[in-house]
């Protein structure tokens, strides 16, 4: 009988679980040879010589996607963490909390992450180098384990209770419309007269339409039935619809900064604002990975630096 620690003729190949996660996620052995720059015949050998390996079949195939066995779920699952702790292993070895290298996968949302995200990772593989970075910006709910994502920009106060989230920066949501728009109409001056006010809602993954969820400087918290004739679930849409006089807007200082500097925008009801902080979300499973740590720390400092003027209008 061999012993516990006896040695195995042969092991799973690292690249082989790798091509089997691409799978898994893309659900589709053509979208995921697209992803890693090989053919579909190579997926397909690849996947066989595991299966062969592993002595099992990993994969049902369709005529529109791949979905795992039962057993092939276990060795995905086991994938995913056998493929972390070597690049655990590799960062030990490399010192990577000074010299972070190897692949890190970023998801965010569309308009954050052309705006504030992407210049931000931009300037970390600068610093870093040997770091292999992929940013991906969708406003669906992302599952991070099953998609292969090492961490989550988000903004916003609703996170997930299953995973890790560290603040990266404060933000806030605040109410404003265009100078014609509230000549023509009237500045509304409380939440009542807002209420009779036309008000262009951004659809998020996670929303309830038509009513506005609001804070004010006391703490205390109210949410707002509102009138609306237009919505989008693109953020720049709805500013652009403010902008050109359409109505009144809840949006991020980040995004509207300039158009309150250049007048474009006017900040209404300034004890009411909707918090909307900046959040780096991870899996358990990365708590230990050194590259995701230099990268958050990267993030906060970066962001934190950003020359929001939030101080220059919040009154607590």
């Amino acid at each position: 009988m061999k012993s516990q620690h006896s040695v195995r003729e042969q092991f799973p190949l690292p690249q082989d679980l790798n091509v089997l996660i691409t799978v898994v996620r893309q659900e589709s052995f053509v979208l995921a040879a697209e992803e890693l720059g090989v053919s579909p015949a190579y997926i397909s050998k690849r996947i066989q010589i595991l299966e062969k390996t592993v002595n099992t079949r990993l994969l049902h195939r369709t005529t529109r996607r791949v979905v795992l066995t039962e057993d092939g779920l276990r060795v995905f699952n086991q994938a995913i963490r056998i493929l972390d702790s070597m690049d655990e292993m590799l960062d030990d070895l490399s010192q990577a909390k000074y010299e972070p290298r190897g692949q890190l996968s970023i998801c965010t949302s569309f308009g954050f992450g052309r705006a504030k995200v992407a210049p931000i990772v931009s300037q970390l593989a600068t610093s870093y180098p040997q770091l292999d970075i992929r940013l991906d910006v969708s406003d669906k709910n992302i599952d991070l384990v099953k998609s292969g994502y090492d961490l989550e920009i988000r903004v916003g106060g609703v996170l997930p209770e299953h995973h890790i989230c560290k603040l990266l920066a404060k933000n806030r949501r605040v109410l404003c419309a265009s100078p014609t728009y509230l000549a023509k109409h009237g500045t509304p001056h409380t939440l009542e007269e807002l209420k009779k006010h036309s008000c262009l809602v951004l659809k998020e993954k996670i929303s309830t339409t038509g009513i506005w969820n609001l804070a004010n400087v006391k703490g205390e918290e109210v949410a707002l039935r509102i009138n609306s004739a237009l919505s989008s679930n693109d953020g720049g849409i709805v500013k652009q619809w403010a902008i050109h006089d359409q109505g009144i807007i809840l949006r991020s200082f980040w995004d509207i900064e300039d158009d309150l500097k250049q007048g474009r925008l006017i900040q209404l009801l300034p004890d009411y604002f909707q918090t909307a902080d900046i959040w780096a979300i991870y899996p358990t499973r990365m708590t230990e990975s050194a590259k995701l740590r230099v990268c958050i720390e990267f993030l906060q400092k970066s962001f934190q630096e950003l020359s929001y003027d939030e101080r220059a209008f919040f009154r607590d």
